[in-house]
């Protein structure tokens, strides 16, 4: 496979050096690891690390157990029968990120109501810096982009460039747009919209453009390319997606962290979602602020030195990306094969396995991302997520891996595993509850009860995290109140009822392709729209229609009582379609904007 020539708008003032053979790209065997001095870590932060990660690993264990236990009696009481061993071993495979979701949440919301300084207390590096401190590095700052709109995307590096404009510590950054697009038309206003930003634009960060012909390896192949010729250059890198922001402030808080500490090979800022428009993205951008924040905190608690990169707003040390960071191709048969498409966590576990640290700074910093703007284009993004997450199963066993970092690739694929298996449970259970009298005997206060216990198991995070806010009258002014706070969040958390079930039915829709051989597209995610229209909406979401009008007409000529177990379910199913359109109705939008809920 050869690598394309860059085509270069207008001539760079640095010579780049030429990207090396695609095969010592790709094959090349990691160097030495870093020398033990520079990890900062003594013995006795080791062995507390160690003990923090066993605790973890208890507390899930008894909390499987316990919901295993739980289950298993409930399905014993006339004997199990080969459908409710399916229904076990489904359920018993939803259990793990069930689990870890729950005590990240409740370490991480102990930590923030006990600890004096919560995000110190996780990451000893994030000291705090002064605006004053010298920027003695540079840094390149890359924008990878495929056939999205050039307008919005360098709007953004814009307002970054503008803003380190004015500081002066402008000369130590460079802005870099990696284009792998493809499309003749937007390839085109790339260029054009480039050549006029440089055209007007004197002093401040250097501004370079390239564009590959050859899209191997996806965003990941589009990064590593760019590395390849400019890791002599930098000391760091910060990647962007087309959806990213980040302020000046923020940048430079991780470049100066990073000067400090040699060891640490990327630090991920904590990112929420940019202000947006439509009812659908408020919500999820509301519940996502609140989850994160005490889940990050939490895993952070145990993850220490292995924490996670997602792919963007985070510093890299360059020379190290470039030496251990090379991704391996999957030469296996099938659909998972190729190029690595979810590259960002594995990218993490190959620096962390040649010893340098992964830390995640676990507050809200200025640093911003897009999210989708409906359903359907969350359901699209989730499921490039799966595919990409299920490319794991033949990475669990690499050489050289930390214990933490495995354990990591394992429930990345178990967050997307485990939504066929709650399918296969939930309709598996609804025929059996139909059709046999197994359930006959059982008490209903028990198995609502079991239900409920899972529910608020799931909801945790965002529980949290509201919770915290509610807490903090500081916190909650900046919501309008108190009052403000808890129904954002209770209508957010009913929001959350509907919205996952219609995913995992998506999710489960890819994992069945991918066993039958199907080849999925990995396609520009659509970043902004005014509203959805019926029929889009109906093109996307009519299996899940299908499934819900099915089971609730099933369950309602031959178990009624058995919907009061799946009614949310089942309305999430049955009424996707008009729930993805109404959440993107421009009147309830401006309503919601109007009013302050999910600000």
């Amino acid at each position: 496979m050869e690598r394309s020539k860059p085509i270069i708008v207008d001539r760079e003032p640095m010579a780049l050096p030429a990207a090396p053979n695609p095969a010592s790209l790709h094959l090349a065997e990691p160097h030495a690891s870093v020398p033990e001095i520079l990890t900062g870590h003594t013995p006795r932060d080791a062995s507390a690390l160690t003990k923090r990660r066993w605790l973890v690993f208890g507390l899930n264990a008894i909390t499987v157990a316990g919901f295993f236990s739980a289950m298993a009696s409930l399905m014993a009481h006339n004997g199990f029968t080969g459908v409710e061993l399916l229904m076990m071993a489904a359920y018993t495979l939803t259990l793990p990120w069930l689990a870890i979701g729950f005590w990240n949440a409740v370490i991480g919301f102990a930590i923030m109501l006990f600890a004096r300084k919560p995000v110190e207390f996780v990451n000893p590096h994030a000291v705090p810096t002064s605006d004053a401190e010298p920027i003695k590095t540079r840094t390149a700052i890359a924008m990878a982009l495929r056939n999205e709109d050039p307008s919005a995307a360098l709007a953004k590096l814009q307002a970054i460039h503008k803003e380190i404009a004015k500081t002066a510590w402008a000369g130590q950054f460079d802005i870099h747009i990696l284009s792998d697009t493809d499309d003749p038309t937007v390839a085109r206003r790339e260029e054009l919209l480039v050549k006029g930003w440089k055209r007007q634009t004197q002093g401040g960060p250097g501004i370079y453009y390239r564009r590959r012909t050859d899209n191997a390896g996806f965003k990941a192949g589009n990064v590593e390319e760019f590395v390849a010729r400019c890791h002599q250059l930098y000391d760091f890198f910060l990647p962007l997606d087309a959806d990213s922001a980040m302020s000046a402030k923020a940048i430079f808080r991780l470049v100066r962290i990073m000067q400090r500490a040699p060891q640490i090979g990327i630090l991920q800022g904590l990112v929420v979602g940019s202000p947006s428009s439509t009812l659908f993205t408020r919500a999820f951008q509301f519940g996502m602020r609140h989850g994160m924040r005490s889940f990050t905190i939490g895993s952070a608690w145990w993850q220490g030195d292995c924490g996670p990169f997602w792919g963007h707003n985070a510093l890299i040390r360059i020379k190290a990306f470039h030496r251990h960071c090379q991704l391996p191709m999957i030469r296996k048969a099938g659909p998972l094969s190729g190029h690595i498409m979810s590259h960002d966590q594995v990218e993490a576990v190959l620096m962390r396995k040649a010893g340098y640290e992964v830390r995640v700074l676990a507050e809200e910093d200025e640093s911003f991302e897009e999210n989708p703007p409906s359903l359907p284009d969350f359901i699209k993004r989730e499921v490039r997520w799966c595919l990409g997450n299920m490319q794991y199963w033949w990475l669990l066993g690499m050489p050289g891996l930390k214990a933490t970092s495995r354990v990591q690739l394992l429930l990345a694929i178990l967050m997307y595993a485990s939504a066929p298996a709650w399918i296969v449970f939930v309709v598996a259970g609804a025929l059996m509850a139909g059709a046999t009298t197994q359930f006959d005997g059982i008490s209903p206060n028990f198995g609502l009860g079991l239900f409920v216990v899972i529910m608020t198991f799931n909801l945790m995070p965002k529980i949290m995290g509201v919770a915290q806010t509610f807490l903090s009258a500081e916190a909650s002014a900046r919501y309008g109140g108190r009052a403000r706070v808890a129904f954002g969040g209770f209508v957010e958390l009913v929001l959350s009822f509907l919205i996952a079930p219609a995913v995992a039915v998506a999710i489960t829709i890819c994992c069945v392709g991918l066993l039958f051989g199907k080849k999925m597209r990995w396609d520009a995610q659509q970043r902004s729209r005014e509203f959805l229209t019926w029929g889009e909406a109906v093109r996307s979401l009519w299996p899940q229609t299908a499934l819900g009008v099915t089971l609730t007409g099933f369950l309602a000529m031959t178990a009624p009582w058995a919907m009061i177990f799946g009614a949310p379910v089942l309305a999430s199913m049955a009424l996707a379609i008009p729930f993805a359109v109404l959440t993107t109705l421009p009147a309830l939008s401006r309503l919601s904007k109007r009013t302050g809920l999910f600000d």
